[in-house]
């Protein structure tokens, strides 16, 4: 009962916090709609790993795609890693998020890469489909053709999305360094998208998939010379998976190459 009352208060609210010192410190804006972890100060105690991630993948100049951006943790801390010769395109459907990650966007400095959000959904064909906005957290949004994820807690509404495929994206965009997908179940649909992204520019991947998934994702990912590895491991402690962990790290390496470990490759 608590929680359902901390839910229904925290829709209208928009925080203003800080990201930690070592992705920049810059301020965005959060919204315990999206998750009640926000009303939280420190934001390195609510997802800390998507910082480290920034930290780790991300280099000065780079483009970055964050596919599934919620309110914009990790499409902020990459703007700060690649600074102002980069590029971060934060592609989100939930009009709500979108307004907030816009709002930080014009916050950010001329330190920081720019970054372009993009009110839309990914999937694997351009057309327009049903977006479920979950009754709890909208962390857990997700495409209605897919199951979404237990956080759900029911349904909000349901709503129409615009989908897009990371292939038309690519025509439209420059092509990412680094592509994270958090899409609550709809990564298969997301990386049978992105053929020739995988094919011919070969981005770092940084990949939430869900226990249904694993195997078309191992095959997707194979197919294109990708190895996998489990992203929450420690750098000298991860070694190539057959199939993908719940987080994953997805390098591209030469097809008749045989990696020892994932920090041969990055």
């Amino acid at each position: 009962m608590l929680r359902t009352v901390l839910e229904r208060i925290s829709r209208r609210v928009v925080l203003k916090r800080r990201l930690p010192a070592r992705v920049g410190g810059q301020y965005i804006y959060v919204s315990p709609d999206a998750a009640l972890k926000f009303w939280k100060r420190n934001l390195d105690r609510t997802d800390p790993a998507l910082f480290d991630w920034a930290s780790e993948f991300i280099n000065p100049g780079d483009v970055v795609w964050d596919v599934g951006a919620n309110v914009g943790l990790f499409a902020f801390a990459a703007a700060s890693k690649c600074g102002a010769d980069g590029r971060v395109l934060a592609i989100e459907a939930d009009l709500r998020l979108v307004e907030i990650l816009r709002r930080s966007a014009r916050a950010q400095s001329e330190k920081t890469a720019s970054v372009v959000v993009l009110p839309v959904a990914v999937s694997d064909q351009v057309g327009v489909s049903e977006f479920v906005i979950a009754a709890r957290g909208r962390s857990a949004n997700h495409l209605a053709e897919t199951a979404g994820s237990s956080q759900a807690g029911g349904i909000r509404e349901t709503i129409m999305a615009m989908t897009v495929t990371l292939d038309w994206l690519l025509e439209r965009f420059p092509a990412p360094n680094v592509l994270k997908i958090d899409v609550e179940g709809a990564e298969q649909n997301v990386l049978q998208g992105a053929q020739k992204l995988l094919a011919i520019h070969r981005p770092k991947l940084l990949c939430e998939v869900h226990d249904g998934n694993r195997q078309t994702v191992a095959e997707i990912l194979g197919a294109h010379g990708y190895t996998m590895f489990d992203l929450e491991a420690l750098l000298n402690e991860r070694t190539p998976l057959e199939l993908p962990a719940f987080n994953t790290l997805a390098v591209p390496v030469a097809r008749n190459s045989v990696p020892a470990s994932a920090g041969s490759l990055l």
